[in-house]
C-alpha cells in the first residue's frame, strides 16, 4: 500500500472514530481520549494528522450538513403546494435524522449547544444549508398570494428571524439539563406547525364561499 493510501486509511479511521464520538455526546464531553481509546488509535497518530478536537469536531459537522444535503438533494420534489412541500422537506430531514443517529447528535448539538470559540466556524459551514432551505422557502411563497406591503424578500426575512428565535428558545432548554432525546423530539414535532404559522402568517387570507 502507498503511503498515501495509507495516510487517507488512517484519517478516515480517526475520523469515523470522531463521528462516533460526537455522535453520541455533546462537543464539551466529548475528548480526543475517548476517540483513541473507542478506536484503538495512538493520540500521536490523531495529532499528525489533525490539529486536535476542534478540527475533529467541525470535519465531523461539515461531514452531517454534507450527507443531509446530499439526501435533500435526492429526494428533490416538484413544488406545486405550500404545505405538501414543506412537510415532504420535514419527511425526508427527519428520515435522514432516523437513520443516520450519530448526525442528528452532531446537528442538534451543533444548533442547540455550539461550542462558544466555534461560532464563526460553524455558522460559514451551516450556510450552504441555510441558503439551499431559503431557496426553498422562496419556491413555496410562489405557491402563494402574500398580502398586501409583504414582498418575498420581507417574509424569507421574517422566515428566518423567527427561525433564529426558534431555535434561541430550545437552546435555553438545552441548558437545563434535560433529556436530551426528548428536547429533540420536541423540536423537530414543532416544527411542522412554526412553519405552517410562518406561512399563513404571511399569506393572504382565501376569499370565496357562497355568491
Amino acid at each position: 500500500m502507498k503511503k498515501q493510501e495509507k495516510t487517507q486509511k488512517t484519517k478516515e479511521r480517526i475520523l469515523a472514530a470522531a463521528l462516533e464520538e460526537f455522535g453520541s455526546k455533546s462537543y464539551d464531553a466529548a475528548s480526543v481520549n475517548s476517540i483513541c481509546e473507542a478506536g484503538q488509535i495512538p493520540k500521536g497518530l490523531i495529532y499528525h494528522n489533525f490539529k486536535g478536537k476542534d478540527e475533529l469536531y467541525l470535519l465531523c459537522v461539515k461531514s452531517c450538513y454534507d450527507e443531509m444535503m446530499a439526501a435533500l438533494e435526492v429526494h428533490s420534489f416538484e413544488i406545486l403546494d405550500a404545505k405538501e412541500s414543506l412537510q415532504n422537506f420535514l419527511m425526508v430531514r427527519q428520515r435522514f435524522f432516523q437513520e443516520n443517529p450519530n448526525y442528528a447528535n452532531i446537528f442538534f448539538n451543533a444548533v442547540l449547544q455550539p461550542p462558544k470559540h466555534l461560532a464563526q466556524e460553524l455558522a460559514q459551514l451551516r450556510r450552504g444549508f441555510d441558503e439551499y432551505f431559503s431557496q426553498c422557502y422562496l419556491a413555496v411563497l410562489n405557491c402563494l398570494t402574500l398580502r398586501d406591503g409583504i414582498t418575498k424578500e420581507l417574509a424569507l426575512e421574517y422566515f428566518l428571524a423567527a427561525s433564529e428565535m426558534f431555535n434561541s428558545y430550545f437552546q435555553k432548554k438545552a441548558e437545563q439539563n434535560g433529556d436530551y432525546r426528548e428536547l429533540i423530539d420536541d423540536h423537530e414535532g414543532r416544527l411542522s406547525a412554526i412553519f405552517d404559522i410562518m406561512l399563513y402568517g404571511v399569506a393572504k387570507e382565501p376569499t370565496g364561499g357562497a355568491s
